[in-house]
């Protein structure tokens, strides 16, 4: 018997990793990333090919590298996720950092579009309930430390204004609703600090168990 699974969603900046983080800390959930922060060693190769994406590819000049091969590098982490949920171990709960819904969806909105490919990460098996951070855009953008700490996949355009970067939160927002078009989801708001969204969290996965 397969366990209860639980894909923490949100928007950039939501607080996801630092609930991830707290929650891997309880031992009592196997939390699923590809973060560095979470990844457990014994999958080093993950931690290479994020890292050569991250520095390289999604830097390198337009043209570069093709959609494709973009596609296939972002695959790695969604594959690694749908496998690790697989393999996890039965005897407590899975909570999985975005799985392919944040990678899908950003993707999609910057153009890097390969239809055959994104059709079968939508055929990854779906979570038991999806737990998804709001944030607002403008919270997101002080959040990054004003653009200071954006990536290339959290803004429109080559570099993050408040405008490029606040549009395309507010479009992530709208795509990854869109996804989760038919599953049990659940929406937490803004909270006061991180324990208080690790007990809102743990709170809406008992609830979403026993509902």
């Amino acid at each position: 018997m397969r366990p209860r699974s639980t894909v923490l969603l949100g928007p950039d900046y939501s607080g996801k990793s630092s609930v991830l983080e707290r929650l891997a800390e309880r031992g009592t959930w196997t939390v699923v990333s590809y973060d560095e922060a979470l990844l457990d060693p014994v999958y080093s190769l993950i931690g290479r090919v994020r890292d050569e994406f991250l520095t390289e590819a999604l830097r390198a000049p337009a043209g570069r590298y093709s959609s494709d091969l973009f596609l296939t590098l972002v695959q790695i982490a969604a594959v690694h996720l749908r496998d690790r949920v697989a393999d996890a171990p039965p005897d407590r709960p899975v909570i999985v950092d975005s799985y392919h819904y944040k990678l899908l969806a950003k993707c999609s909105l910057l153009g890097y579009d390969n239809p055959s490919l994104l059709s079968w990460w939508r055929s990854f098996p779906p979570p038991d309930q999806v737990v998804y951070l709001d944030v607002e855009p403008a919270v997101a953008w002080e959040r990054s430390g004003w653009g200071a700490g954006a990536n290339p996949m959290e803004h429109y355009g080559e570099k993050p204004t408040e405008e490029s970067f606040t549009r395309f939160q507010a479009d992530l927002g709208d795509v990854l609703r869109k996804e989760l078009a038919g599953l049990n989801v659940i929406t937490l708001g803004q909270s006061d600090g991180v324990e208080e969204s690790v007990d809102l969290v743990e709170k809406a996965v008992r609830n979403g168990a026993h509902g």
